[in-house]
């Protein structure tokens, strides 16, 4: 709730104010992202695909990563990075590249020089990426451009180059217009799918090693914004350059109440440019942009982006859950009915599926002789006890024909989307 987002950020404002640099400790940092995490496959000799999905937030990471670590085959990890400060799309993706120093342009664009090279666009990021190690054969692309390739393209594309930096764009895109910012949430879920479909088509193309990060995260809410969500400062200053919701980018700016300012050494940039940054997640007022979705400022939703490393097994390594049976006292139905615990083997988790069987008891020409159920084994808890079903069955007219023979009770499940159904336990009485 947007509450909660309000006293965390409250209080996470306390520790920014006390900060003279942008440096978070025990957390890597998105600067260091190519020489720490991308280049490291290189050094070894490895190719590597990056993709990176504009206002991809930790929280969304999560569940992407709960996602891939559920496809057969697939093996993920997810740790945080602390994002570059202004939390804007153009610093974060230059960021992410390889580069010595970075610096805001001063033109009033709002663009970011890395090593004297602008950095917008697929051309110039493509040029810095084949320049971090020498030899390396680079491609930047957009993820349509991979998703809307044929089986040989992605394998030409992994034989000819060596590191890959794959740029996606649903979150932003939606959430940075006016007009389809409350559709945000719906794009947060299309994300996941778009990554996860992404992951599949580069390992296809025999890429193995895989990261996905973010050039930042948001913040959002679904409700209208109330006159307390917006900051009453007024950035002051010799020249103010660039200006949005959660940030400010000048000349000699001011310290300005309710405002934590920043000079470019200060956020690990050359240059002489400042920068404002609202308190905790006040917005500042600018004509005809959105005010529910927004980032750029320092807020715990902006700054802690994901970093996901996904590997492929050679071996399939995602099954289904063991289903038993147990019976108490002797294996003998001498009324109408009778009860036996089904026990789940393991918890489901991302690589152990839930199974649904057809429990009943019938003769051994197959005659169903007791009522009939359907059970889901989807049980998540760790323990043992929590994850057994007692079940009672009521015998039919039917089982007066059997009498003192062996009847057996079958857990049965259904062959794919066939009528066909087979034993998965069975037990004889």
């Amino acid at each position: 709730t947007n509450s909660f987002v309000l006293a965390l950020n409250d209080a996470w404002q306390d520790q920014i104010a006390g900060l003279d640099e942008w440096k978070i400790p025990g957390f890597a940092s998105q600067t260091d992202f190519y020489r720490d995490q991308a280049a490291e496959y290189r050094r070894k000799d490895q190719k590597v695909a990056v993709i990176i999905s504009d206002a991809f937030r930790f929280e969304v990471g999560e569940e992407c990563l709960r996602r891939i670590r559920a496809l057969d085959r697939f093996d993920a990890e997810l740790k945080p990075m602390i994002s570059a400060v202004p939390s804007y799309t153009q610093l974060g993706m230059a960021a992410l590249l390889p580069h010595g120093t970075l610096s805001l342009a001063e033109d009033g664009s709002g663009d970011v020089v890395s090593d004297g090279a602008n950095t917008k666009g697929l051309a110039a990021r493509e040029k810095i990426l084949a320049a971090g190690r020498e030899g390396d054969s680079a491609k930047a692309l957009k993820a349509e451009e991979v998703m809307n390739m044929r089986a040989d393209e992605g394998k030409a594309l992994f034989r000819d180059h060596h590191i890959l930096y794959v740029y996606h764009n649903r979150i932003d895109a939606i959430g940075d217009k006016l007009q389809t910012e409350e559709q945000l949430p719906e794009a947060a879920e299309d994300t996941i799918e778009d990554l996860t479909k992404l992951v599949r088509k580069l390992t296809s193309a025999n890429f193995s090693n895989i990261l996905i990060t973010a050039d930042h995260g948001f913040l959002y809410q679904h409700r209208a914004l109330d006159e307390s969500d917006f900051a009453i400062a007024d950035p002051q200053g010799d020249e103010i350059l660039f200006r949005n919701r959660r940030f400010v980018i000048g000349r000699g700016l001011a310290p300005t109440p309710g405002m934590k300012h920043f000079d470019a050494a200060a956020l690990g940039l050359s240059g002489g440019l400042d920068v404002l940054i609202p308190n905790s997640i006040n917005r500042m007022r600018v004509k005809g942009a959105g005010s529910r979705f927004v980032h750029g400022g320092a807020s715990l939703q902006e700054i802690v982006i994901p970093v996901i490393r996904v590997g492929k097994q050679r071996e399939t390594d995602v099954g289904q859950v063991d289903v038993q049976i147990f019976v108490s006292g002797r294996n003998l139905i001498s009324s109408g009915q009778t009860a036996v615990t089904l026990y789940q083997t393991q918890p489901v988790s991302e690589k152990m599926r839930p199974r649904e069987l057809v429990a009943g008891i019938y003769a051994s020409d197959g005659t169903l002789i007791s009522d009939e159920h359907t059970l889901m084994f989807d049980f998540r808890s760790e323990n043992a006890r929590e994850r057994e079903m007692p079940l009672k069955f009521l015998l039919s007219r039917e089982a007066d024909r059997f009498n003192n023979q062996d009847v057996i009770l079958s857990l049965r499940e259904r062959v794919g989307k066939t009528s066909v159904y087979q034993d998965h336990a069975t037990q004889r009485f």
